[in-house]
């Protein structure tokens, strides 16, 4: 059996946005690295759009979502008192991770262009990301996703790595290459036999 790895390029154009339309900004505190909300707005959110996880009667925002809905006037994040506007969350996460730029580039592209897109640690990528009109819980989401600056560089093994995830988990593999304007271009990487 001879293994082939076809790569193409998506251009995953824009469509309708996801709208946001709580009716009033979700309030959200930022406790050991994790945003936090138990407001009744979050949990309508989460029930229209997907924004967060809820476990236990609280909502729980990865930072690219809390950065997103902070930049749609959505959310308020607050930390030791102290309220976080899109610039000081920005500088926090960034400080916290240095690849955290082309992951929020990623994230807003997909979502604005009406993909739901989730962390993906327990996997060991970035985010998962679900087919239009698929809810996660739904069903399965039909790609793992890993997000990257045009200039940085991969070696064969780190690559290989990426499709082993994407290929152990029964998903698709996809490269978001973030360039200097901040543009996405989407990969997708399938095992085809022949």
């Amino acid at each position: 059996m001879v293994v082939k790895i076809v790569m193409k390029k998506i251009n995953k154009k824009k469509e309708k946005s996801t709208k946001i339309s709580a009716s009033s900004k979700i309030k959200a505190t930022f406790s050991s690295g994790k945003v936090i909300s138990n407001s009744k707005e979050a949990m309508s959110l989460y029930g229209k759009s997907r924004f967060g996880e809820v476990i236990g009667g609280k909502a729980y925002y990865s930072s690219v979502e809390a950065l997103y809905l902070i930049d749609k006037k959505k959310l308020e994040v607050t930390y030791s008192g102290k309220k976080l506007n899109y610039e000081k969350f920005l500088v926090f996460m960034e400080g916290l991770d240095v690849n955290f730029w082309p992951k929020y580039c990623v994230f807003k592209d997909l979502r604005e262009k009406g993909y739901i897109v989730k962390t993906a640690l327990k996997y060991g990528a970035e985010f998962m990301v679900y087919d239009k009109g698929i809810k996660p819980g739904e069903d399965h989401s039909k790609w793992i996703l890993f997000p990257v600056f045009e200039t940085n560089t991969l070696t064969w093994q780190e690559f290989a790595a990426k499709n082993r995830v994407a290929h152990s988990t029964k998903k698709n593999l996809l490269m978001g290459i973030v360039d200097e304007k901040n543009e996405v271009t989407y990969y997708e990487i399938q095992w085809i036999k022949t």
